[in-house]
């Protein structure tokens, strides 16, 4: 078993961010309304001003869910990867030491601040780290969830409802626009972005549901996406309930941050799930908000900071890359809830467990056997790189 140290964080992994490579989009792809996984951007949404006063849980009994129970591996994210690669005639994995999902990396971001712990399963395939999450584990521990709890779970993706169209707004027709409170809440589709960034010398492709745009999509590829993320969030009515809050925003500010999402739209309810009001904050300026706000009330520091976030990230899968380079088997990464430090080890000696599927794994025999028709794209470290907590 090899360990990683997570005590001290605040002084180890203080200063100055390491160098962020800026998250760029190689691909995507849809789940459609039976969570049938579809090569296009058919399940994208478009931001348009929800209306306040709106009874989020409207809806509730018609709510078609999707089963995130079934253990779904990297499946889609590969299959994506080899639609891409198919079309480019070479690896989309060259100088990319990690390929997760977004909530992985959160997790992982966020191990300095949060309480939460995790276990990830691991694969190590022609030079890149595959992760994913660890299904047993996730079931195991997920708690009970009373009434109370599944309709404020339904309140949030009723406020994407209430907060999104299918087409741009000079698209969609009035009735179309005025008709979203009646909208069945179906989460069975998505669309999910994948990126390509980097923190310090480790590459990584990371995919992740969007939930909506903020315009349309920039006509210059090279041009950032106008993303935005939607949240929901309880009305602030106390000093302890403002401490609760920053503390959600750190998960909201680093999934935002891993994507390049440049906009975080939260609907902020009444206990009864009555929509009060809407804010949108700048992904970039949220940890340089909350310090501000501290300093200003004299209330010590934040809950968390980005810096460290970054930093502590950085030396991680700087680490990880150390030791599981070159090695076969299945991997374990876990931490135990509130624990000081990071566990890896293996828990099979050959093969990989479904973390890489036989249509990935017989693509790459193929792509193997043809000749490159472009030089290899390695992700460039030394451009295009961001520091500091709010380089998105």
């Amino acid at each position: 078993m090899q360990v990683f140290d997570v005590t001290d964080y605040a002084t180890r992994f203080a200063g100055k961010s390491s160098a962020i490579k800026r998250p760029r989009e190689i691909t995507y792809f849809s789940y459609d309304d039976n969570h049938t996984l579809r090569h296009d951007e058919s399940s994208l949404r478009y931001y348009y001003t929800p209306d306040l006063n709106a009874d989020l849980s409207r809806g509730y009994s018609t709510f078609v869910k999707h089963d995130d129970s079934v253990d779904e591996h990297l499946d889609s994210l590969l299959d994506a990867l080899v639609e891409l690669e198919k079309k480019e005639g070479k690896p989309s994995t060259e100088g990319v030491h990690f390929v997760t999902w977004r909530g992985m990396m959160t997790k992982i971001m966020t191990v300095p601040f949060l309480e939460d712990g995790f276990e990830m399963n691991a694969v190590f395939h022609e030079g890149t780290i595959f992760i994913e999450e660890n299904n047993l584990y996730k079931q195991s521990t997920r708690g009970f969830q009373d009434e109370r709890g599944a309709r404020m779970s339904f309140w949030g993706y009723k406020f994407e409802t209430l907060a999104t169209l299918s087409k741009p707004w000079d698209d969609a027709t009035r009735e179309e626009i005025e008709g979203r409170p009646n909208e069945i809440v179906n989460n069975k589709a998505q669309y999910c972005s994948i990126v390509q960034t980097g923190f310090g010398d480790s590459g990584i492709i990371i995919a992740g549901e969007v939930d909506a745009i903020w315009d349309c999509r920039p006509m210059n590829p090279a041009n950032p996406i106008h993303y935005v993320e939607l949240k929901t969030s309880r009305q602030v009515t106390s000093a302890n309930q403002q401490i609760n809050f920053e503390k959600k925003l750190q998960r909201f500010w680093a999934q935002s941050f891993l994507l390049g999402v440049p906009k975080i739209i939260i609907g902020y309810r009444d206990d009864h799930g009555i929509l009060k009001n809407v804010e949108i904050k700048e992904t970039q300026g949220i940890p340089t908000e909350i310090r501000k706000s501290h300093v200003a009330q004299g209330l010590g520091p934040p809950p968390w900071n980005g810096n460290v976030a970054i930093n502590f990230t950085t030396a991680f899968l700087e680490w990880l890359k150390g030791v599981l380079a070159g090695k076969d088997g299945l991997w374990r990464i876990r931490y135990q809830q509130r624990g000081s430090r990071i566990e890896v080890f293996q828990v099979q000696e050959s093969g990989n467990a479904g973390v890489l599927t036989d249509r990935f794994l017989a693509w790459r025999r193929e792509l193997r056997e043809k000749p490159l028709v472009a030089q290899s794209g390695k992700l460039d470290l030394e451009t295009e790189t961001e520091t500091g907590e709010a380089g998105i």
